[in-house]
């Protein structure tokens, strides 16, 4: 039977198959007992490099069965022939992306997240991250192309295309104006070194976390873990606190109102007791002072450092609560009070006689006289007919 012959083919193309994946990963698998890279390489192309290599060895062998079937072709073979090549571009496009990620993954494996300073690895993360975001598309892309050149008519499609170049260049310019403005911010995100994956940033009133960059969106992981989505024009745009731009250490303030009575010595040696006793504190910065004293208390600000605004937090809470604590065990006589003072009823005060006359304002001067006639004499009575020059007496006939 004449059928047979391709099917038999097609199985021995995929025992074939099945034969060099297993020595390949044979040898593969001995080397990742000693090298790190090499598991990672099965982890990574493991399923794509199967498709490529089965659909690769399955469409040589049926070709070359059904040419020794049928030499001068069959029914259907346009439409066979044009299924093959389809599944080889898009296994080879995901063998090529899966490759193109796994070097990407063996750059940043140098360059880890959980070291106290990593701000060198954030940067390249974002960078890198940004990068396999553009390579994926670049594969998809051309392999979106490769897919359509081989179908009849997509030369006829491309030229007109290109003959109404310049008003698709206007309506495509105008309807993704914002969608583009994200993309180029995102791009400038990652190559200015102005935002890292992992940064401390203060965005909307909001604490948190950069926890993802994209080229059109940044995802913000707020302390309570809620996730802010912020297109990438925001960072661009708008002014935002970057806590670790250049490292992560911090200082923060710890403020009291306290009483007059307050002895601030005594406080600041119970501040260095709380500091040397937790891990909390960096060693960089042990400060108390008394910035104000009005209103009936006394401010004091104790500030401190920390190498990070979670550990910052932390002290602060830690050193503002071990402080109460020592000032009501300790010193009781600091703690803030609102004083009323109980006075007798006072006798009422003797008044003596007022010296304005002397230096009033309508008196006690030479023009006291015309000032005061000037608010307090008559008005006199001006007859308009004696103005207009008319004899005001009645005629006579």
């Amino acid at each position: 039977m004449l059928w047979l012959q391709p099917v038999l083919a097609v199985l021995g193309a995929i025992l074939t198959a099945v034969v060099v994946v297993a020595l390949v990963s044979l040898v593969f698998r001995l080397i990742a007992r000693r090298e790190e890279w090499a598991k990672a390489l099965i982890a990574r192309v493991r399923r794509s490099f199967r498709v490529t290599l089965v659909v690769a060895l399955v469409w040589a062998a049926f070709s070359v069965s059904m040419q020794n079937v049928a030499p001068r072709g069959y029914q259907g073979q346009a439409i066979v022939e044009q299924a093959f090549r389809v599944c080889l571009v898009v296994s080879i496009s995901w063998l090529v992306a899966s490759l193109a990620i796994y070097f990407e993954d063996l750059g940043l494996a140098r360059y880890r997240l959980d070291q106290p300073d990593n701000r060198v690895a954030r940067r390249l993360r974002t960078q890198v991250l940004i990068i396999r975001r553009l390579t994926v598309a670049l594969v998809v892309i051309v392999a979106t192309g490769a897919i359509l050149l081989g179908f009849p008519g997509v030369e006829a499609v491309g030229a007109s295309v290109l003959a109404s170049a310049g008003l698709v260049s206007v309506v495509a310019g105008l309807a993704a104006q914002s969608t583009l403005a994200n993309v180029f911010a995102g791009i400038q995100l990652a190559f200015s070194d102005a935002l890292r994956v992992d940064d401390v940033v203060v965005v909307e009133t909001q604490w948190g976390r950069i926890e993802e960059i994209t080229l059109s969106y940044v995802v913000v992981h707020i302390w309570d873990d809620r996730r802010m989505v912020l297109p990438s024009t925001y960072f661009t745009t708008t002014p935002f606190e970057n806590w670790t731009r250049r490292n992560s250490e911090l200082l923060g303030a710890v403020d009291f109102d306290l009483d007059w009575r307050v002895t601030p010595g005594e406080m600041r040696a119970e501040l260095g007791r709380v500091l040397d006793r937790t891990e909390l504190w960096d060693g960089r910065v042990k400060v108390l002072q008394i910035t104000d004293a009005v209103g009936g208390f006394v401010h004091v600000r104790v500030l401190v450092s920390a190498v990070d605004a979670g550990s910052l937090f932390d002290l602060r809470c830690l050193v503002r609560e071990d402080l109460i604590a020592w000032l009501h065990e300790k010193s009781p006589q600091s703690i803030p009070r609102t004083r009323v003072q109980m006075v007798e009823q006072e006798p009422r005060p003797a008044f003596s006689k007022s010296t304005s006359d002397a230096s009033g304002l309508f008196t006690g001067e030479h023009a006291d006289a015309e000032r005061a006639a000037l608010f307090t004499s008559s008005i006199p009575i001006v007859d308009r007919d004696h103005v207009r020059g008319v004899d005001p007496r009645p005629a006579k006939d």
